[in-house]
């Protein structure tokens, strides 16, 4: 299937020079979802994946549908301040500033093989945030993938000694 033409330009989108890849045309589309879920996870039923980790906020959109096809759990990363319980913390450097995601301390336990998804790979500091906050709590990390692969922002230099997989690539 041509993921790509479920994918949506959007200009100038959250800010003036941005062009964003709206997946909600997509979304919208219950064949093309489907056919991309099932694309996430193969090659992986077969891995003994324990926990599905998706981030805030469009990690959320695909990260349980590929828990429940791996028959895994599923663990959000989120913004500080959105999970209820005793959390671990990892900052990364935004291109002006900082940001920082939070995982609660028991989504992973020591030895959890853990997958790591997230809508959109562009440079990385969130997939490499979210792979030191796993390996933190003692995850090992499978496979991290990506419905986008903005690779002109090359965030796979950040993550390389991860399998990581796209299905789309700009």
């Amino acid at each position: 299937m041509d993921f790509k033409s479920y994918i949506r330009d959007v200009p100038d989108f959250p800010k003036p020079g941005i062009l964003f890849k709206d997946i909600t045309p997509l979304l919208q589309e219950p064949k093309a979802l489907k056919m991309a879920a099932d694309a996430l996870v193969e090659g992986l039923t077969d891995k003994g994946i324990d926990k599905v980790v998706g981030m805030e906020s469009r990690g959320f959109l695909f990260g349980p549908l590929l828990a429940e096809r791996l028959g895994a759990g599923f663990v959000p990363i989120r913004k500080p301040g959105k999970l209820p319980y005793k959390t671990l913390n990892e900052s990364y450097d935004l291109e002006y500033g900082t940001d920082t995601l939070e995982i609660h301390v028991d989504g992973i336990e020591e030895g959890d093989k853990v997958l790591i998804h997230d809508d959109v790979l562009a440079t990385g500091g969130t997939a490499f945030a979210t792979t030191k906050l796993v390996e933190n709590l003692g995850g090992i990390i499978v496979q991290c993938n990506f419905l986008i692969e903005l690779s002109f922002l090359n965030g796979r230099e950040r993550i390389h000694s991860f399998e990581v997989k796209s299905l789309i690539t700009y």
